[in-house]
């Protein structure tokens, strides 16, 4: 079993590369420890709570207590299956700010600035903007990965956006165009009524050729000889096997997974590798740190009408999508219904958005379990830029342990006050005149959480991961010593061994990660390649005119 290059993981940035290497004509192999993604649970985009709760298709991974949540541990799901998280998310398809990407170039990771990357976003897409108006300029029309919109049929998504606009934000065609500060249609990565996940887009291409393959099997750690990585040792039926790379190894593992198996591999922060007795090969103090997060909580209203999707929250109404679905993939069975958006900036002096919406036509929790009140609507808000920071660490030198995951959420006082910001703000716009005949009264925080303390409590208690993880394995200069990977992906202090997945983020980007994930994909597979990197475009992004001193 040996290939041109061994890729760990057939996630968002895994498949990518896949895609990208066999069509250059390199041999590839792909080890991914998770099965299939047939069936109805992953392909129809409605029914997105169920991989998400599903150990067939998760990791299972849960974060340690966390101190500034009344110690409670969160759930963190990772796919394991074919396609990674982008089977199991959201399908909210967001690229990210451009100021994003041009911190990470001013924080070392150059070439990697909005300039560097926007070509790369046009490259991956197949935008199809459904006739709701859109920024074509700024889109890619003939990449491997659909975006699309949902019909937005429900009165409840233009509500939210023209309560938006009566709250005196800006409204916006397209947030993944030059604009994205403001309230407008939300993005999918669902095309013909499927999930198009990474796997749909990019892998099962990729496979048809002769030079791609997928191993079965859980990746234990990099085989490196003589500070060159050779392979990657996987365990297959119970069987140890060495997988053979003749060029390179690349993790493409997941935020959780490429720094364990790093740490396994003997690179990592010398004093943790000796603690659990294994031999230090790179004594590279950032892995697993720099872990960073999006919470956000659930805002829900009860409706005054019964316009919401409640009505269909019965065995007889999901059969019937469900049946609708399968043979036609239509109707709501089709989309994620995540269908209006908003990004908007918390406060005057920031420049450019640090809140996110995502607003959902139910009162519904992510496990699928709809609000006790029926009828209602809720909105997702949460701070994009956390300066909180937290850890992957080993519990044991055993690959088949899960590692410990401590997110450190809320551990600053600017936490506090963005999320505080966050409901203030979002209750401010559930009281435009645009929700009027749609409102009865707030489910949650409730009417009644109106000191900082209230909201605080109503926070510890209920703040949820967005499921966002990322910057666990940071790009930075080579000369950085908290860096793991430079700006070609290369891990510093190892040849032939790269990272490429939202490990090497330097810092979290706005609003959904799988989108800049498959970016990095992308981008990585070119520097692989050893080819010139796309052109740099110039296209300036919109900046509120007058953010210093408006917040809106």
């Amino acid at each position: 079993m040996e290939a041109d290059f061994v890729i760990v993981g057939a996630g968002s940035a895994g498949c990518a590369m896949a895609y990208r290497l066999s069509e250059a004509g390199a041999s590839v192999l792909v080890i991914e420890h998770g099965g299939s993604d047939a069936g109805p649970f992953i392909q129809m985009p409605a029914a997105l709570s169920y991989p998400m709760n599903m150990r067939v298709y998760d990791w299972g991974y849960q974060s340690e207590p966390e101190p500034h949540l009344n110690n409670r541990r969160l759930a963190t799901p990772r796919g394991k299956v074919i396609g990674g998280s982008s089977s199991i998310n959201g399908m909210v398809y967001v690229r990210g700010h451009a100021k994003d990407f041009d911190h990470w170039a001013e924080a070392g990771a150059q070439g990697w600035a909005y300039a560097d990357v926007l070509p790369y976003f046009k490259r991956m897409e197949n935008w199809h903007d459904g006739g709701h108006g859109g920024d074509p300029r700024w889109r890619g029309t003939d990449g491997p990965l659909h975006v699309s919109r949902g019909p937005r049929d429900n009165p409840l998504h233009a509500a939210f956006v023209e309560a938006g606009r009566q709250a005196g934000y800006e409204t916006t065609d397209d947030y993944n165009g030059e604009k994205q500060e403001g309230f407008g249609p939300m993005e999918q990565t669902v095309w013909k009524g499927r999930r198009w996940s990474a796997a749909n887009a990019y892998l099962r291409p990729a496979l048809k050729r002769d030079t791609c393959a997928l191993v079965r099997g859980l990746a234990t750690r990099v085989v490196i000889a003589e500070g060159r990585a050779t392979g990657v040792e996987i365990l297959r039926g119970g069987k140890t096997q060495v997988i053979r790379a003749r060029r390179e190894v690349i993790l493409a593992a997941s935020s959780i997974n490429s720094p364990k198996l790093l740490l396994l591999s003997g690179i990592g922060p010398a004093a943790e590798l000796a603690a659990h007795g294994i031999d230090v090969v790179a004594d590279r103090p950032g892995v697993g740190k720099n872990l960073q997060d999006h919470l956000e909580v659930y805002f829900q209203m009860a409706a005054a009408r019964p316009v919401t999707l409640y009505k269909h929250w019965n065995l007889f109404s999901k059969a019937l999508i469900g049946a609708q679905w399968l043979f036609t993939k239509t109707g709501l069975g089709a989309s994620n219904q995540f269908e209006s958006a908003a990004f908007i900036r918390s406060r005057a002096g920031v420049d450019y958005p640090d809140i996110q919406y995502h607003f959902l036509p139910l009162a519904v929790r992510y496990d699928g379990r709809a609000a006790a009140e029926g009828h209602g609507f809720q909105a997702h808000v949460g701070p994009m830029r956390s300066p909180s920071r937290g850890e992957v660490t080993l519990k044991s030198a055993d690959p088949r342990e899960a590692p410990r995951i401590f997110f450190n959420y809320m551990s600053t006082e600017q936490d506090w006050i963005d999320f505080r910001a966050c409901l203030r703000l979002t209750r401010e716009i559930f009281a435009q005149e645009a929700f009027k005949p749609f409102v009865k009264k707030e489910i949650q925080p409730g009417a009644d959480a109106r000191t900082d303390d209230e909201l605080d409590a109503f926070i510890r208690e209920h703040a949820e991961s967005a499921y966002h993880p990322c910057g666990t394995a940071r790009m930075g200069a080579a000369s950085d010593p908290m860096a793991v990977v430079d700006p070609e992906c290369r891990v510093i202090g190892v040849e032939r061994l790269r990272v490429a997945d939202s490990s090497i983020f330097p810092r979290i980007t706005n609003g959904n990660l799988n989108g800049p994930s498959i970016m990095v994909g992308e981008k990585a597979s070119d520097h692989i390649l050893g080819r010139a990197p796309l052109a740099p475009a110039n296209d300036a992004p919109w900046i509120h005119p007058n953010w210093r001193e408006a917040q809106r």
